[in-house]
């Protein structure tokens, strides 16, 4: 049988990312996401709304760059996999919760959106041994490494370069 393991979020951080590092040096960041859903009561026809929170977890440098470039409030886009952990509480009681493993994130707004100092698009400031990248064609599809999308930085591999790409 096939599986599949998907989340799509769009919502705003409801706290500054908490930045750790595991012990063989990985980073690892954690924060929360608040995503809002407004309806209509079908009952009196008032509009409504509802708030769902998540918390997202991002591994090694998009764990960095997040807690760099995030503050609370910012709105953001997570695309990653949900994740089931289940531990014994102090008092023997079964603890149980649900997270996102953020895979990939993207800033959303300007950098006056997030008003707190910190937030803000693309990161500010290159790896000094990694090139330029050259610009993509315009009409190409696809973000640029220039873009604020934070590829999963725990998988070692050259990030993919749109100009190498024939189509």
């Amino acid at each position: 049988m096939a599986s599949l393991n998907k989340v799509l979020l769009m919502g705003n951080l409801t706290r500054d990312p908490e930045l750790r590092y595991i012990p063989s040096g990985t980073a690892v960041a954690e924060f929360g996401l608040a995503i809002n859903r407004e309806y209509q009561d079908k009952t009196s026809g008032d509009k409504k709304e509802d708030v769902c929170f998540v918390d997202i977890t991002v591994w090694g440098k998009q764990a960095e760059i997040c807690n760099q470039y995030l503050t609370k409030g910012r709105p953001v886009f997570v695309e990653g996999r949900l994740q089931f952990d289940s531990w014994e509480g102090k008092e023997g009681e079964k603890r149980s919760k649900l997270r996102v493993v953020g895979e990939r994130v993207q800033f959303l707004g300007s950098r006056k959106d997030g008003e707190g100092g910190g937030g803000g698009g693309a990161p500010a400031r290159r790896e000094a041994s990694r090139p330029a990248p050259a610009r993509a064609a315009a009409g190409s599809r696809g973000p640029s490494k220039d873009s604020p999308t934070v590829a999963d930085g725990g998988g070692g591999g050259d990030d993919l370069n749109l100009d190498d790409i024939p189509f």
